[in-house]
């Protein structure tokens, strides 16, 4: 009799469509009594195993602030926000009240990648245009 080749598919009832399948082969000898020759031959037993899919979480979210000084013009502000934030003009004046009254104001809430460049095009923007503005970042609780 010839080899014979088994397959045997580990499946989790939860499995659905979307899940990757891997197909792990092995050779073994082993005997059986159904050889017509009595000898051992080569099997062949493939393991088809269903690979988990990973949880994905969502990215730390970080804030960036806008700080307040006593130097930047209000209007170069409301510039700010409207250019670097997507805010229309009223949205950008309140912001600018609230960073002018308090100290700082969160202007935007980002994944880290995100907010460190905006920060940074906001601190560059500032300074090729001869403002002290200050632009930072800080983790959401």
């Amino acid at each position: 009799m010839s080899e014979k080749a088994q397959v045997v598919l580990a499946m989790d009832e939860r499995m659905n469509d979307e899940s990757e399948i891997e197909l792990v082969h092995h050779n073994s000898r082993l005997g059986s009594a159904d050889d017509d020759d009595g000898v051992a031959g080569d099997r062949d037993i493939g393991l088809a195993t269903a690979e988990a899919k990973p949880e994905l979480k969502r990215p730390p979210m970080y804030k960036v602030l806008l700080l307040n000084d006593d130097y930047t013009p209000m209007e170069f502000v409301v510039h700010i926000l409207e250019n670097f934030f997507s805010m229309p003009r009223e949205k950008a004046t309140q912001i600018m009240l609230v960073v002018h009254s308090e100290g700082k104001a969160v202007v935007g809430i980002y994944p880290r990648d995100i907010a460190e460049t905006k920060s940074e095009q906001v601190n560059l923007y500032a300074q090729e245009n001869d403002h002290p503005l200050m632009s930072s970042i800080e983790m959401t609780d």
